[in-house]
């Protein structure tokens, strides 16, 4: 009988965030694939679970999820979990699910923390459209390229980005976007919290001044949605005459371009009578 992967969220600082229901599914796996050990062991401590482990993480990834999977097939059930937060979300897990899908090995979710969804919560920017962007490339040329392809996105975007590469990722946003709102957030349900709302180029002037402590979500507001054109008379008949030669009638081809253009129905329609 085939077993199954719980795909388990783990708390991102504030252990008491952790859910009644991810520890009994802890406590009821047949063995736990971790990122690293060393921090699961303190959470299974804490908990009072003794239980089996496997190292996953992203340097042993491709030969342990066959590993994982194979024992998953003969009947064990895996709990996975990261180091704090969603397994699969800019993390290696997202392999170890993407296998078992191709193998039909059922896979459950047991929702916890997202360092992403709480940073996006309490930015004070727009929550309605957002997209993850993870961490930028350490190589300085794909990191600008990842910059240039999302400078036009609108919707606001959340990067991930570690406290000894945040100022210079600072000076690349400012180069690459201009100034824009941005909400730095740090240090996410632990004791020093903090959240930094201001504008990015006064976001890269204060860190290129002072050291950051702690793992930063960046919460940044997009770029400005671009402001159509209205049409103008000449732009309506244009369109009118393009009815015109797709078959429509004159009194529709002028209902239709006053419809799309703002500009009175009548006036189109003398226009093209001429």
């Amino acid at each position: 009988m085939t077993g199954k992967l719980y795909v388990v969220g783990t708390p991102i600082g504030n252990l008491s965030d952790f859910s009644p229901r991810a520890a009994q599914t802890l406590a009821e796996a047949d063995f736990i694939a971790a990122e690293d050990t060393r921090v699961t062991v303190k959470l299974l401590n804490h908990l009072g679970i003794k239980k089996p482990m496997v190292s996953y993480f992203e340097h042993n990834k491709l030969e342990r999820g066959g590993v994982i999977t194979r024992r998953i097939l003969a009947g064990e059930t895996c709990a996975l979990v990261s180091d704090a937060g969603m397994p699969a979300i800019s993390d290696p897990g997202e392999l170890l699910v993407a296998q078992c899908a191709e193998l039909g090995i059922q896979t459950l979710v047991v929702p916890g923390p997202s360092a992403v969804i709480s940073a996006l919560a309490i930015s004070g920017l727009p929550t309605g459209r957002f997209t993850f962007e993870g961490f930028l490339s350490v190589n300085k040329r794909a990191r600008r390229e990842h910059l240039q392809q999302v400078a036009g996105e609108t919707r606001t975007m959340v990067f991930y980005e570690a406290p000894h590469k945040l100022s210079s990722t600072l000076a690349d946003m400012l180069a690459a976007w201009g100034d824009r709102r941005i909400a730095l957030v740090r240090e996410l349900t632990k004791i020093h919290e903090e959240v930094i709302r201001t504008t990015l180029s006064e976001a890269a002037r204060r860190y290129s001044e002072e050291s950051p402590r702690g793992e930063f979500v960046l919460v940044i507001e997009g770029a400005p949605v671009p402001v159509e054109e209205p049409l103008t008379l000449e732009d309506a008949i244009e369109l009118a005459r393009t009815f015109l030669e797709e078959g429509a009638s004159v009194s529709e081809s002028a209902k239709r371009a006053a419809k799309e253009s703002g500009h009175s129905k009548a006036e189109i329609y003398k226009k093209i009578c001429e």
